[in-house]
């Protein structure tokens, strides 16, 4: 990953340890935002409508209806802005020392989660139905050693890749490692 990606991720996340090190970064695949599209498109309709009955009969009422788009316009604008955000701001950061799961809800709320490679027990990924075969995007379930459940990493592009560096970065930090690495030096 390119250094200024990571120096913007080490800030917006609070990474401020030297040792800790960014190994990876994720976001949700963008078909999670089809839905949005589709609620915006029916809000176009929504708008368009008026104008379309204004226009075709050169009703008096007109310019109440370009009132009305350009109303429509700055809703839809400001709730695309909303999701997007949401969504550009929600990623998944693997350092070498824990896995976070930031949840980005609109312009001023944000959920950090995170969990220490160490705990991390078991990584399995699946890919379900034809959109998820075609685009290549799947779930993570990540198992931990607390046994409280599986944490689920949804919509992750190429998730068997994703899988592959967190296992890494798990056995590199392991317990296990640390013995193998004084073993040889003795």
């Amino acid at each position: 990953m390119q250094q200024h990606k990571k120096d913007r991720v080490r800030k917006r996340v609070s990474i401020t340890s030297e040792n800790e090190q960014v190994i990876a970064v994720e976001r949700q695949f963008p078909i999670v935002l089809r839905r949005t599209l589709i609620f915006g498109l029916l809000i176009v309709l929504l708008a368009i409508i008026p104008w379309v009955v204004a226009f075709g009969t050169m009703a008096s009422w007109l310019p109440v209806a370009y009132i009305w788009m350009a109303i429509c316009a700055g809703v839809l604008f400001m709730y695309w802005l909303r999701i997007w955000v949401g969504w550009h701001y929600s990623v998944y950061v693997l350092t070498n020392q824990r896995l976070m799961v930031v949840k980005q809800s609109g312009f001023f709320s944000r959920d950090v989660a995170d969990l220490a490679l160490h705990n991390i027990q078991n990584v399995n990924y699946s890919i379900k139905g034809l959109q998820g075969a075609m685009f290549g995007f799947g779930t993570l379930s990540i198992d931990t050693m607390s046994g409280a459940g599986s944490l689920k990493l949804r919509y992750v592009h190429k998730p068997a890749h994703f899988q592959k560096l967190i296992m890494a970065a798990v056995h590199k930090s392991g317990p296990s490692s640390d013995k193998a690495s004084s073993t040889k030096a003795e």
